[in-house]
């Protein structure tokens, strides 16, 4: 069953050069128009089913606060239908819905009644909610005493514990300390198990990636991409990569030097010209990756590989045009999607020599494989030109390689870091 069904939604919004213009609007002399239109979302539809967590990504103002706005009823839609179907527990920019002149506690009780809850209810959850935040003596202070910190616990903590059926959030963690953050992630994934919905606004990838069931991808009010996580996050990414070219910021300065890593081929030389996989490609065509593969010391191609093991990581590109500093390297990722690790040749300190059209450059990474949970991991290979901070991208190829990756030992969590371990064991009293 759907709890939220979006369909055909915009939302504009009137813009006046100056205040006298708008009061000319409100007239309406001789019928002409004295603003013009903003449109925050344009023709946006979609649906959320119960139980279900829906991230939304995008730029900033790319529409993603308005639609989360609309869902709430804090504002209305110029065209098109929204259906929400259940209690909505919002917790949006920080300062929206409490009044500062009140204290903590007397918001805490106004919050739930907006809600629909009585004061007898909010008085059964209110240990609990004081418990999650926090805050401790300053629940009787004025909120506008508060820092945003302060205020965001409070918050989250009324958000959480009003039994919502819905809850959605938009950047809201990103003010927390990073133990609020974790307790309000595990509390979220809670409300996720018990079957609730929650729609979650961030510029949090990775948590899109490992929290989410299904993601959108909101450009200019406009709905790019919506699916799994991993696909509209690969889509983002790709997007922002293509903003940074066009605009030009990367600037190609270089203070690294070639060293004595640099092999210039006189005859036969290593040319890796396999691509396993191709879910996501995108890049501005002055490169492109021949293939990407995984080996072991030996030159052999590995489909499997042991946590520490030395391998090879080779990547060649053929260039289309004429790059001045050009850059190899990878991205690894788990089966979430989940970024691991990566590597470049700038990252390592080498610059490569200036690459001329129709030239082939192989870098081979001879890496150790972390010691991480077994389990399939993909190697995304790429080619740019610039420098490790500023570069623009020639071409990527999204989870290009996959391989999977065992252990010998037993691994808790993600990985094994190095330990040792010196126990002390008090003598007996006897």
């Amino acid at each position: 069953m759907s709890v939220i069904k979006v369909q055909n939604l915009s939302k504009s919004y009137r813009v006046y050069s100056n205040s006298m213009n708008k009061l000319r609007d409100m007239i309406g002399l001789g019928g002409k128009r004295f603003h013009t239109e903003f449109r925050a979302l344009d023709n946006i539809s979609f649906e959320l089913e119960s139980g279900r967590t829906l991230g939304i990504i995008g730029r900033n103002g790319s529409g993603k606060s308005t639609l989360l706005q609309i869902l709430a009823g804090i504002t209305t839609q110029t065209r098109g239908d929204c259906f929400v179907n259940g209690k909505v527990s919002a917790l949006l920019e920080l300062g929206s819905g409490f009044n500062p002149q009140f204290t903590g506690r007397e918001n805490v009780f106004m919050n739930g009644a907006i809600l629909g809850m009585d004061f007898r209810q909010m008085q059964k959850r209110l240990d609990e909610i004081l418990a999650f935040a926090e805050i401790g003596g300053f629940i009787d202070q004025p909120v506008k005493t508060y820092s945003s910190g302060m205020f965001m616990r409070l918050a989250f903590a009324v958000a959480v514990h009003v039994d919502p059926d819905i809850l959605l959030v938009d950047e809201a963690l990103s003010v927390g300390d990073l133990i609020f953050q974790h307790r309000c992630m595990h509390r979220m994934r809670r409300l996720r198990d018990s079957g609730k919905s929650i729609v979650l606004v961030t510029h949090d990838l990775d948590a899109v990636i490992k929290f989410c069931d299904c993601a959108m991808l909101l450009d200019d009010g406009r709905l790019l991409e919506q699916g799994t996580p991993e696909a509209v996050v690969q889509k983002y990414r790709a997007l922002i990569f293509e903003k940074e070219r066009l605009s030009g910021s990367f600037d190609g300065a270089s203070g690294i030097s070639q060293g004595d890593r640099l092999i210039r081929a006189a005859g036969e030389m290593p040319i890796s010209r396999s691509i396993p996989n191709i879910d996501h490609r995108f890049g501005n065509g002055d490169a492109a990756v021949l293939g990407v593969e995984l080996l072991d010391g030996d030159g052999n191609a590995l489909s499997e590989a042991d946590g520490g093991q030395k391998v090879i990581i080779r990547i060649s590109a053929e260039f289309k045009r004429d790059v001045d500093r050009p850059i190899l390297g990878y991205t690894l990722r788990d089966r979430l999607g989940i970024e691991t690790t990566g590597c470049n040749t700038s990252y390592l300190g080498q610059q490569l020599p200036p690459a001329r059209k129709g030239q082939i450059i192989t870098s081979d990474f001879h890496v150790v494989l972390p010691l991480l949970a077994p389990g399939s991991y993909s190697i995304s290979p790429a080619v740019a030109k610039g420098t490790i901070d500023r570069h623009d991208m020639c071409d990527w190829i999204d989870n290009a390689l996959v391989f999977v990756l065992r252990s010998r030992s037993l691994i808790y969590g993600l990985l094994r870091m190095e330990a040792d371990v010196r126990s002390y064991v008090s003598q007996t009293t006897e």
